[in-house]
Parts: C-alpha cells; structure tokens; sequence
C-alpha cells in the first residue's frame, strides 16, 4: 500500500510539469454547433391539447420524431393560443453563441416550417409574420383550412416566407380561407390553393368528440383526411432535405 509521501513522490514530475512558469495548461476545446437545427413547428386548432394525438398536426409531429434525427431537428406541438412561446423556442435554437440575440448570420441559417390547422394554421401565419420583424425567413407555412382569430391576418403570407401551401373545404359553418396571396410575389412563391370536397366522399373521423363530428363535420374532416396530411407530411421533408424520405406515410 502506497504512503502519502509515496504518492507524493509519484506524481511529482507530473505536478512539476504543470507548475513550471509559462507552461500552457491544456483546455479542452468545446466546438459550438456549425448551423442551428431545422425547426418544425405545427398548431393544433381550436381548443385541442397539443399533445392530443387523435389530431393530425401531432401525429405528423410525432411521425417526424420518428424518422429524423433530433440532433438535426427540432420539431413541436403547441396550442394556438400559445404563439408566443412558440416565438421564444425558435429565437433559443437560432442563438448559436446563446448571447441573447441574433445576428445576421444566425437568422440566415434558419430552417423553419410552420403548420397548423384551423386556428392553428392562422397562428402559424401569425408567427411567421412576427419572424419577419425579425428578419428571419421561414422556407415553407402550410395552412390546412385557415380559420383566422381577432387581429390575424391568414390570407396575406409575409415577404420572409419562401413558400405557402394552402388546403381547404368550403362547406358548413366552419370552413377555411379559400385562397391566400404573397405580400410580395417575388419573395414568395404560393404553391397552392387546393380545395377539398367531402359530400361525395365522407371521412369518417374516429375518436373525435361527436360535437366536431356533427356540428362542424367537414371542418373536422379536412382535419383526419390521410390524403391532406400525407401531403402536408410530404411538403415538410421536401424542405428539410432533398435527400429525406417521403415515406413517413399514415
């Protein structure tokens, strides 16, 4: 068994080493990432809990979850009514050198996809326009029909914004935006206008309360329609990278 001052002895050259005057002390170097995550941010409508998973905007989430690697995505659920936190998480996951603001450099590697459904989707058009005073641009919003709250503006899609896709019914009491246009068409291209028709061909939305079902039926099935979000699924990995799987299917 070794004595205190056999220990002492044994690592004495080591400690001379490290004590002689000017000897640099070795750091380890901790690199800051080269670019922020890709950022995915869907909106459920109405009142739904964001981690309702009967709703579509979450099973698209969870499906990227799945598929991507989450050191290259960020992607999350919120309530439309909660906009502004959406707002403080992707400022966080842009401020590489975490100093509490951006630079130009930090806004322009900056990879968003906004979505949602309902009010959801004008929150998602709210939040990209709130991302321009910031001077932050967003490749793509889809909005799956557009119901805009008080104060919202869902119809005019903002100049930072790439892309826009929007998907809609026209009937019952509840129904979507049925077109909406680029506030300025050469700094936004708008994909589409793409309307959807359920009295030929009803969805049947199961585990929906029966209140959606009956009183706001083709809103609702807009919402459950594998069709629109395998297509909205589609529009997201075609961002994220040319490269990435379109086969994340329901």
């Amino acid at each position: 068994m070794l004595t205190p001052v056999r220990v002492l002895f044994f690592f004495a050259p080591v400690l001379l080493a490290f004590g002689e005057a000017g000897s640099p002390i070795p750091v380890i170097a901790i690199g800051k990432p080269a670019a922020p995550p890709a950022i995915v941010i869907g909106f459920v409508g109405g009142f739904v809990k964001h981690n309702n998973r009967v709703h579509s905007t979450v099973q698209v989430v969870e499906h990227l979850r799945r598929n991507e690697h989450p050191e290259e995505l960020y992607v999350q659920v919120f309530e439309n009514c909660r906009r502004e936190k959406a707002y403080r998480e992707i400022l966080q996951k842009l401020d590489l050198n975490q100093d509490g603001s951006l630079s130009s450099e930090e806004k322009q590697k900056a990879r968003i996809i906004l979505f949602g459904h309902s009010w959801g989707a004008s929150a998602a058009v709210a939040l990209a326009r709130k991302l321009e005073q910031q001077g932050v641009p967003v490749l793509l919003t889809i909005q799956v029909d557009s119901v805009s709250k008080i104060g919202q503006n869902d119809e005019v899609i903002p100049a930072n914004v790439e892309e826009a896709v929007n998907f809609y019914q026209s009937s019952g009491i509840v129904h979507g935006r049925s077109q909406i246009r680029a506030a300025d068409p050469d700094r936004t291209q708008i994909v589409g206008n793409f309307r959807f028709d359920y009295k030929a061909h009803p969805i049947r939305c199961e585990g929906y309360p029966w209140f959606d079902r009956l009183l706001v039926r083709t809103h609702t099935e807009i919402e459950c329609d594998p069709k629109v979000w395998n297509q909205v699924e589609s529009l997201i990995y075609s961002k994220l990278s040319p490269q990435a799987s379109t086969t994340a299917k329901r």
